[in-house]
């Protein structure tokens, strides 16, 4: 009675720990298209396949070529185990049924006995239900007919039913009768069809809580993806280093005091075009050459015009890929689920031993799912520091300063170690570039806006003796004040003594590369 029974649905033995107690009954509740069949169908298809227990299905509306023309669109033989006699198909009545449990030498439980059936699949609860009331019999002692038939015969057994949506908050007496309960939900968000799956109770065992994503796939039938935020951790003390990781410019990591620790999280904002995903690139380039793996998770660019961009800007992304050492997952956001991303990434990140990530841009979760994001960040993040897995979070950010933002709508500031802010400044007519690092967790991180062009090698940080320009006269960011406003004021002694004075105004200083390359 102790043995967990493997239900053979993919990612539901992760939720219930391991299987189902042997010889429990389950019912699986949900309305219709909410592929109660399917799983019921998958129940005993890999039952009788992967774990040698042969079973039974019982199908009061569903014909068997029906049965067999489902199990065929996911290349499934049900017919081979038939004719193994490993699975049996019996169209029967509900009269029929519980007839055969009030009988105690029937022909049904005979003939699961012959088989030598360890599984059962009733499909549904509700024709047995509508019989009862139509025929004025009492209902409740039927179930409880049922479910003494079904302990007797030792069967684990899978009975589907429509939810009853009619029911306010009271619960159907089958619901208290059954060991375990799976209710499964199929809605629509943002024009796209949603299924779920939660276990609201199994007796004997416990089990992961909440509602998980459930698809169903070709090939593979149902397949539940646990909801990301319950992984658990691997150990209790989190795992820390000394080291620190190269952003890819040296005048960066200077102004981070060192570079980024290994197993941090970098929360890089700013607006569109300042130069988020070609940092992302320069960082997880230069980690590779000091012999790190690393992941670009990109969410708004598809990695063909990733790899044209970043070869304008002398990055070799396509001979890193042919190498395995750079791997580039893409999505689009208009079929984004988010328990399904986290799970790709989570088998991408642990089978290649990837320890350099950027996902690009976060602010994509938002848009999916605003009520689910924060906690689905805090899931990455505890995923990759569990792994010292060194990882930027790029965010676009609308507003220029980016952090109220961050703090209110996305709530993902406090989960990170450093932020780092890129910026447009508007000085005269010429809009130029500002970088800032307002938060380094354990470092004296410099508090000073600095001014950055995007070349070849990527992000190149200026010096602060002046820039060429066209315009008039252009002065580095030290003579002005205010400068992640986008409005700042300018402060110069030079050109008011010039202005006072009535001289001719200075001529713009040279800005030359910190770090020419």
């Amino acid at each position: 009675m102790n043995e967990l029974v493997k239900t053979g649905i993919t990612g539901l033995d992760e939720v219930l720990h391991g299987g189902i107690p042997r010889n429990n009954n389950l019912i699986v509740e949900g309305p219709p298209g909410s592929g109660k069949t399917t799983l019921g169908l998958g129940f005993i298809y890999h039952g009788a396949l992967d774990y040698d227990e042969p079973g039974a299905i019982v199908s009061f509306e569903l014909d068997p070529a029906k049965l067999m023309r489902d199990a065929a669109g996911f290349n499934w033989d049900l017919q081979g185990m038939i004719d193994q006699g490993k699975i049996k198909i019996i169209q029967t009545s509900p009269a029929v049924l519980l007839s055969e449990f009030r009988s105690d030498d029937g022909a049904f439980a005979a003939s699961l006995v012959e088989m030598g059936a360890k599984r059962l699949l009733i499909d549904g609860l509700t024709p047995l239900r509508l019989y009862a009331e139509v025929n004025d019999m009492p209902f409740r002692e039927d179930v409880h007919l049922l479910i003494e038939g079904l302990t007797r015969l030792g069967v684990t057994t899978m009975v589907t039913a429509e939810k009853d949506e009619s029911l306010t908050g009271v619960l159907a007496h089958e619901r208290f009768v059954f060991d375990t309960i799976i209710s499964l939900t199929f809605g629509e968000a943002r024009r796209r069809a949603h299924r779920r799956l939660k276990v609201t109770k199994s007796r004997g065992q416990d089990f992961i809580g909440g509602s998980h994503t459930m698809r169903i796939e070709p090939e593979i039938g149902v397949h539940v993806y646990r909801r990301a935020q319950s992984r658990p951790v691997a150990s209790p003390d989190q795992p820390t280093s000394e080291r620190r990781l190269s952003t890819g410019s040296p005048a960066i990591d200077k102004m981070m005091a060192g570079g980024i620790y290994e197993g941090s999280v970098t929360l890089v904002s700013g607006i569109s075009g300042t130069g988020k995903t070609v940092f992302s690139v320069q960082f997880l380039t230069d980690a590779i050459k000091n012999g790190h793996k690393a992941l670009l998770v990109s969410l708004d660019e598809h990695p063909r015009q990733l790899i044209r961009n970043a070869k304008s800007l002398g990055f070799d992304l396509q001979g890193l890929i042919d190498d395995g050492k750079l791997f580039i997952h893409y999505e689009s956001p208009l079929e984004l689920e988010l328990d399904v991303h986290f799970d790709r990434i989570v088998k991408l990140v642990e089978q290649e031993n990837i320890d350099c990530i950027a996902l690009d841009s976060v602010a994509v979760y938002e848009m999916t799912s605003a009520d689910e994001v924060a906690d689905y960040l805090y899931a990455l993040a505890s995923f990759f520091k569990n792994r010292l897995a060194t990882t930027l979070f790029n965010y676009e950010s609308p507003e220029l300063l980016g952090v109220s933002q961050i703090s209110e709508e996305l709530k993902g500031s406090h989960l990170v170690d450093n932020i780092i802010l890129l910026n447009y400044v508007e000085i005269s007519t010429v809009l130029r570039r500002a970088l800032a690092v307002p938060k380094v967790r354990g470092s004296r991180n410099v508090q000073v806006t600095r001014e950055y062009e995007i070349g070849v090698g990527g992000l190149v940080l200026l010096d602060e003796n002046g820039s060429d320009t066209q315009a008039v006269p252009q002065l580095p960011f030290s003579s002005y004040y205010g400068l992640l406003s986008r409005s700042p004021s300018r402060q110069s002694p030079a050109i008011e003594e010039a202005v006072a004075s009535g001289n001719p105004l200075p001529d713009s200083a040279r800005m030359p590369n910190e770090n020419p390359r």
